[in-house]
């Protein structure tokens, strides 16, 4: 099968596009996936280049140790395990594989039977693979550390990227009134997403408005914690779930010091989008109902992966960029 490969960490030129062995499921609970479409993570990127160092520990010290990147798949199930009870032969399906080493940029993929769930009829298999680590990395983000609800005032910093495009409309699924932080280029589509206020950070700095927030979540942004603190209410919640590795790193280490010192919440979200199955089937029945809809930025064929790379890589994606793998449907 067709698979792109890394050999070695670096940029997106070291990714080769080879023919390898399929892979065989394994005959007791694995699915055997035919991958339609699969879409970039920030994790891909931090995978390729084996940074921050130690993320070595886990992915291999001297070299990739799963060398096909890829967690967000959709696809159609080819072949099931004899205890596979969820899943036939035929069955159109999505889900995240970073907890059973990725491998989503290639022609066929195995998988166990708890990472996939089936794919809404009403989706894409572009739009489907747009969905698993983004939705529920939002969906974690603004449930961390206390139940969202209705009446609830959210900031989204970082609105129109793959995480920040799900949080907007997850947030407003809960009745919550949300207000969207993004670039002048990306007001409209913010607007479209439903969100009820736009700050065009470029024109408005909104940590210095009058208005405060019971939940900041920053899906993409690069400010100091104490701009975050100054726009939150007393007792109001601040998670990090991506953007600049400073905030990510003060958050996630000092953020229970913090918590106690300014009366706030503040946290850095380990996101675990394959680790809760129930999350993705919970996005599953929004989708389904058509109350929550991937953005889908662009396409790029399987064997323009590295130039798909370097166009996440600038920043200029609104929601999602996705791999087309093999003829979709």
């Amino acid at each position: 099968m067709q698979a792109m490969c890394y050999r070695r960490y670096g940029g997106p030129e070291v990714l080769r596009l080879e023919t390898v062995a399929a892979p065989i499921p394994d005959p007791g609970k694995e699915v055997l996936v035919q991958v339609h479409a699969a879409s970039l993570n920030a994790a891909d990127v931090y995978l390729l280049k084996g940074e921050p160092a130690l993320l070595r520990l886990a992915s291999g010290l001297r070299g990739p140790k799963h060398p096909i990147l890829g967690a967000d798949i959709a696809g159609e199930v080819v072949a099931v395990g004899s205890q596979v009870t969820r899943f036939r032969p035929g069955d159109p399906v999505y889900g995240d594989l970073s907890n059973c080493g990725f491998g989503g940029f290639a022609a066929y993929v195995c998988a166990p039977e708890h990472a996939l769930t089936l794919k809404p009829a009403r989706l894409s298999f572009e739009q489907a693979a747009a969905v698993p680590m983004a939705a529920v990395t939002a969906l974690q983000g603004l449930r961390a550390g206390g139940p969202i609800t209705a009446g609830q005032q959210v900031l989204i910093h970082g609105a129109s990227g793959g995480v920040g495009t799900f949080a907007v409309q997850l947030a407003r699924s809960f009745g919550a009134t949300v207000t969207a932080v993004c670039s002048t280029r990306n007001v409209a589509l913010a607007r479209s997403l439903g969100a009820d206020h736009v700050v065009d950070y470029r024109q408005e700095d909104f940590t210095q408005s009058d208005r405060r927030y019971d939940l900041i979540l920053v899906a993409n942004g690069n400010r100091p914690l104490t701009a975050y603190r100054r726009a939150l209410r007393p007792g109001g919640r601040c998670v990090v779930a991506g953007g600049a590795i400073r905030p990510i790193l003060t958050a996630t280490l000092l953020g229970p010091v913090l918590s106690l010192a300014w009366g706030v919440s503040v946290r850095g979200l380990i996101a675990q989008p394959g680790q809760r199955p129930q999350d993705l089937a919970f996005v599953s029945g929004l989708l389904e109902a058509g109350d929550v809809v991937p953005v889908v930025d662009r396409c790029f064929p399987l064997r323009e992966l590295p130039e798909a790379l370097r166009y996440h890589a600038a920043g200029l994606a609104r929601g999602k960029v996705v791999i087309t793998i093999s003829c979709s449907r």
